[in-house]
């Protein structure tokens, strides 16, 4: 019989945990760190997927991973999940070795991926009854914890219904309900509103606030910024497979600068020449010019009125024909570009990880 981080794939892939947090486990954990990641490496061939990430995630919150597609967040969770052997590097979750212990640690974790992969001939109720049972549950704690989550995520009417008949919004609450059956003390939630409209995505960010309300440590992939402002502690940039930056919201926002100096020349050609010339001078923020082609414009951090000024009298002394000009505290997309050169929503090279499968010991 297939163990069960196996078997779940075959059902849904949205529950690897199965079976109680207990205290042992709590008081295991290095620091209050629920997840410790030290010079984590995967590689597919001469492909670095993730190349020495180092990652700490504090009991009872929520961190976000920031990157665009084919940076490494995917490939992150499945190691951390046991369903994907690292290259090189230490990764330890809830206590447990993610490579020496994959058994004890798949009793403790949840996950629910970017798609609904729940059986859509099978009642909600009947999906996570099976997955309880996949994990070893009793029979009756099995239809109790169903019956409960059920009732939790606001599914009970809809309990006997076929998935098929469900909303997205329905269905991704039933992902969150079956990534909790088994009482993980850590989820990993990757890309969980991908292809979401707005209104689901906020029933989705409320059930999260709840679970972390009630203790669940949260370790989300996302490419949203929105996302990550509305419910992580603190923020991990990704990117290329290493980590560019880490910490609170407003910390990354501090290392941009405290304030962002949007130029807009006439001429497009100017874009990256005014880029050069006051990054050269040393007049603006650590993290430096970014050329947004997309949008026309400069960006340029500035931590004081001195160097706002500096910058303005070196577009005078260089003649620059501005289009438009205007202050504005960064958002965590401007952080996440500068620190980055590009957007979140950029597409990177493809990871093997995505669609590679490669055998767990189990």
């Amino acid at each position: 019989m297939p163990a069960v981080a196996s078997c779940r794939q075959d059902v849904g892939g949205l529950s690897v945990g199965g079976g109680s947090v207990s205290s042992m486990t709590r008081n295991d954990m290095e620091s209050g760190s629920a997840v410790s990641v030290r010079g984590l490496v995967k590689h597919y061939g001469e492909t670095k997927a993730l190349d020495g990430v180092d990652l700490d995630v504090r009991e009872g919150t929520v961190m976000g991973v920031l990157g665009p597609n084919g940076a490494g967040k995917t490939t992150l969770v499945r190691i951390l999940s046991t369903l994907l052997p690292p290259t090189a590097g230490q990764a330890t979750v809830a206590g447990y070795d993610v490579v020496r212990q994959p058994r004890q640690l798949r009793r403790v974790i949840g996950l629910t991926g970017q798609y609904a992969s729940v059986d859509e001939k099978l009642s909600g109720w009947e999906n996570l009854y099976l997955i309880g049972r996949l994990l070893d549950l009793p029979r009756k704690e099995a239809r109790t914890r169903s019956d409960k989550l059920l009732e939790r995520f606001s599914l009970t009417e809809a309990a006997r219904r076929p998935v098929a008949t469900y909303s997205g919004g329905m269905r991704r609450r039933l992902d969150l309900a079956a990534s909790m059956i088994g009482r993980p003390a850590v989820l990993y939630l990757d890309e969980p509103t991908t292809g979401l409209d707005p209104r689901t995505r906020n029933e989705v960010w409320d059930e999260v606030k709840r679970l972390v309300g009630d203790g669940v440590t949260v370790l989300l992939t996302t490419q949203y910024m929105e996302e990550a402002e509305q419910l992580a502690s603190e923020l991990t940039v990704v990117d290329r497979g290493k980590v560019i930056a880490s910490g609170g919201i407003e910390q990354l926002k501090a290392k941009v600068g405290g304030r962002t100096l949007r130029i807009r020349p006439a001429d497009p050609l100017q874009l990256r020449p005014l880029a050069d010339t006051l990054d050269a001078q040393g007049i603006t923020g650590l993290a430096g010019t970014v050329v947004d082609h997309e949008r026309g414009a400069v960006l340029v951090p500035v931590l004081s009125d001195e160097q706002l000024t500096a910058v303005v009298g070196t577009l005078t002394a260089r003649g620059v024909t501005i289009s438009s000009i205007s202050t504005e505290l960064p958002s965590l997309d401007e952080v996440f570009l500068s620190l980055t050169g590009h957007s979140a929503s950029a597409p990177q090279d493809a990871v093997p990880a995505e669609t590679h499968e490669e055998a767990v010991a189990v």
